[in-house]
């Protein structure tokens, strides 16, 4: 998993921008290290968030993204339910884990089988604009922007778990 990445300079802007979401995704992963199920479900912080649901979470923001690009469209009520079971998983932190790295696939299929200016609606929402179109560029620089949040919040549950800061983690895990 990249810390820090660095540009090909070979002008590809789709595989830089998938690089950077690699890292972010990176960041949330390492979190997790070494944690057994019972640290990844506590909520040791003033958040009512833990590491296994903030792992739910980004899992089901990305596919949910990627889906509303593809056209798949959850009624309103439905996108509710799930973006709140998101966050209280029943799975295990492996399998969640896995589950992940088949969405991070998909992402990746799809962004590189459409144009990066291929546009779709945002979903209409009172933080959202009206009527807007945005582009596959747009996706993922949400998805990097999203996961990137929630990785700094994960850095700040586990170091408040077992005091091991990112740094750490990085040494840790070999990545």
């Amino acid at each position: 998993m990249p810390t820090l990445v660095i540009e090909n300079n070979t002008g590809d802007e789709l595989g830089t921008l998938l690089a950077f979401l690699e890292a972010q995704r990176g960041g949330v992963r390492r979190a997790l290290h070494g944690l057994t199920e019972e640290q990844a479900a506590s909520r040791p912080s003033a958040s009512e968030m833990s590491l296994a649901g903030l792992l739910g979470h980004v899992i089901d923001v990305e596919r949910g993204w990627v889906q509303r690009a593809q056209g798949h469209d959850l009624p309103r009520e439905e996108a509710i339910a799930r973006f709140e079971k998101a966050w209280h998983p029943e799975e295990t932190v492996p399998a969640l884990l896995a589950r992940w790295d088949e969405v991070a696939a998909e992402t990746e299929r799809y962004v590189r089988s459409v144009p990066i200016e291929q546009v779709f609606a945002l979903p209409p929402a009172p933080w959202f604009p009206k009527d807007t179109r945005v582009s596959t560029r747009w996706l993922l620089l949400h998805l990097i922007e999203e996961i990137a949040r929630h990785a700094g919040h994960a850095d700040i549950i586990r170091e408040t778990i077992d005091g091991k800061t990112a740094f750490e983690l990085v040494e840790d895990a070999g990545a």
